[in-house]
């Protein structure tokens, strides 16, 4: 937990800088920041269901999530420089005894830097992106048996890319990128050595012996689409949306990586807001195992569309 604790700290500290009273004149704000934009949102969502000889039956149950979307975007003469933090956090006690599960784990960060091109919106771009998640995540056997499926790092991405910006303000992008290098980190030993997640899984003999442990590493060369919106949609409604394509030349490029995400954030007033994420990805060299009895048997394993939605009313700050 320590690390979901620092970067918690950072993020705290981030949105006190952030919360700048925004009537502030421009005699006030230093030179240095004046081509700066700012923004995003942070929440705590709750909910909590509790049943007493209720007759319908029901299961007590409590669960929380945190939630900060913010970027600075710079921008002077041909220059841009865009960043973008996106961490999201959720747990749920489901019943007297049962195991807490993670309902939401996300760390991403990116930075794109840009000179001017041409016709005064196309700029050549350079993007930098890390995503990863704080705690290990489990596949559940009932209320007491769990299987690690993930954990910081495990997977790990990053993803370097050279290409041109399309930008006629600051709401929409699109980027596209010729020259991509995506990487592919697996730092617990137990799932590299399984394979998961698209890396080289272990060898062993006929004993079972381990020959060759599973790689930790796996690199990947090709073209990277990206487009971005985020504006407000109504007075108090905001909408931040994303649309990322990666296709690997080097080994089946006709298998396009998809990730698109939409968060929907929706002020009821100063301090209540409801919030709306969903994600849907594919990726090829991911294996998604299926057990549809939930008995500990796997039925069918392969590539699937993975989809994550959550929904939140609690407290929040738009800044």
């Amino acid at each position: 937990m320590r690390k979901l604790f620092l970067v918690t700290g950072l993020l705290l500290s981030l949105s006190v800088f952030a919360f700048t009273p925004k009537d502030s004149t421009k005699k006030s704000i230093p030179d240095s920041l004046r081509n700066w934009e700012k923004g995003g949102v942070i929440g705590l969502n709750f909910t909590q269901a509790s049943f007493t000889n209720w007759a319908a039956g029901g299961q007590n149950s409590v669960s929380g999530q945190f939630l900060f979307n913010a970027f600075t975007n710079y921008k002077k003469g041909t220059t841009t420089w865009d960043n973008t933090l996106d961490v999201s956090y959720g747990l749920l006690q489901q019943g007297k005894g049962t195991l807490l599960r993670k309902t939401d784990d996300k760390l991403d960060i990116t930075s794109k830097y840009g000179q001017y091109a041409f016709k005064k919106v196309w700029y050549y771009s350079a993007r930098v992106n890390f995503k990863t998640q704080f705690q290990p995540g489990y596949n559940y056997l009932g209320d007491t048996a769990k299987t690690k499926i993930s954990d910081w790092m495990a997977p790990g991405y990053g993803l370097v890319a050279i290409g041109l910006d399309y930008k006629p303000n600051s709401k929409f992008s699109i980027f596209t990128a010729p020259f991509t290098g995506k990487f592919t980190f697996v730092m617990d030993q137990t799932l590299a050595d399984a394979g998961a997640f698209g890396v080289t899984k272990a060898t062993y003999d006929a004993s079972g012996n381990r020959l060759t442990p599973g790689e930790n590493f796996r690199k990947e060369f090709g073209g990277y689409f990206r487009m971005t919106y985020r504006s407000d949609i109504m007075p108090n409604v905001n909408l931040a949306t994303k649309l990322e394509l990666f296709s690997n030349y080097l080994n089946n490029p006709q298998n396009i990586d998809v990730n698109a995400e939409v968060l929907l954030t929706m002020k009821v007033n100063k301090f209540i807001t409801a919030s709306l994420n969903m994600q849907g990805i594919y990726d090829n060299d991911v294996i998604i195992a299926v057990d549809k009895n939930n008995d500990g048997v796997i039925e069918s394993a392969g590539p699937r569309f993975q989809f994550r939605q959550v929904l939140g009313i609690g407290f929040s700050m738009k800044f």
